[in-house]
C-alpha cells in the first residue's frame, strides 16, 4: 500500500459545514456519515457552532470526528475542546493556535498558503497540513510543495474541490481533502446533500481503489 492509500482513509474526506444550524445538526451528520464521510468540520462561524459541535458529537458513532472550523485563537481552542471537538481547523498559520491544540489531544489543520507557512505549521507540532485557498495554490504550485514537505506530513487541499478534480490533485500528492459548497449550503435539503456525499465518497473510494491496485 503506497503513501496516498494508507493516509486517504478512512478520515482525509472533511465535510465542512459552515452555516449548520443545531436544528439540523443531528440529521445533516447522519446524513453524511451514512454517505461515508467519517470527519465533520463545524466552522466557529456558523450560528451556535459550539452547541451543533457537541450534537453531533452525540449522536455520531465514536469512529466519527468531529471538530471546529475557522478557528483564529487560543480561547476558541479551549472552547472549542470543551463542547467536545477533536480537530480544529483554521484558515491561517497561527502557532499559538497550532500549540494549544496540540496540547490538548486534538488534530491540529492549520491553513497554509505557501510552503513556508506549512513548515512553521509542521514546527509547532501540526502533522496535517490545508492547503488553502487550493484554488490560489493550484496543482503546478502544489506539485511544487510536496517535493519538499516530508512525507509523513498530510496535505489536504481545501477550497474548489469537488468530485471531478479529486483525482487530479491526489495525483499530484494530495493525502485528504476538505469538501465545502460543492457538498453543504445552509439550506440545501437533505435529498440534495445525500447525493452529492455519495458522489464525493464514490469519487474518493475510487482514488483508493486504484492506489491499492498500483
Amino acid at each position: 500500500m503506497n503513501q496516498i492509500t494508507s493516509q486517504l482513509s478512512p478520515s482525509g474526506l472533511v465535510a465542512i459545514l459552515r452555516g449548520l444550524e443545531p436544528s439540523e445538526a443531528e440529521a445533516v451528520g447522519e446524513c453524511l456519515y451514512a454517505s461515508g464521510f467519517r470527519s465533520l468540520e463545524v466552522p466557529l462561524n456558523s450560528p451556535e457552532p459550539l452547541r451543533s459541535i457537541e450534537i453531533l458529537r452525540s449522536a455520531l458513532p465514536a469512529d466519527a470526528v468531529v471538530g471546529a472550523g475557522t478557528v483564529l485563537t487560543i480561547d476558541q481552542v479551549r472552547d472549542s475542546h470543551a463542547a467536545g471537538s477533536q480537530i480544529i481547523v483554521s484558515p491561517n498559520t497561527n502557532v499559538g493556535v497550532i500549540e494549544e491544540t496540540v496540547a490538548l489531544g486534538m488534530g491540529s489543520f492549520p491553513g497554509a498558503a505557501t510552503p513556508s507557512n506549512a513548515f512553521d505549521a509542521i514546527g509547532a507540532g501540526a502533522r496535517n497540513v490545508k492547503i488553502f485557498p487550493a484554488e490560489q495554490v493550484g496543482i503546478t504550485g502544489f506539485k511544487a510543495w510536496t517535493a519538499v514537505i516530508p512525507k509523513e506530513i498530510r496535505l489536504l487541499p481545501v477550497g474548489g474541490i469537488t468530485e471531478d478534480n479529486m483525482q487530479t490533485w491526489a495525483e499530484a500528492g494530495a493525502t485528504g481533502f476538505g469538501i465545502g459548497s460543492s457538498l453543504y449550503k445552509a439550506g440545501r435539503s437533505l435529498k440534495d446533500l445525500k447525493t452529492r456525499a455519495d458522489k464525493l465518497v464514490l469519487a474518493y473510494q475510487m482514488i483508493n481503489a486504484m492506489r491499492e491496485s498500483v
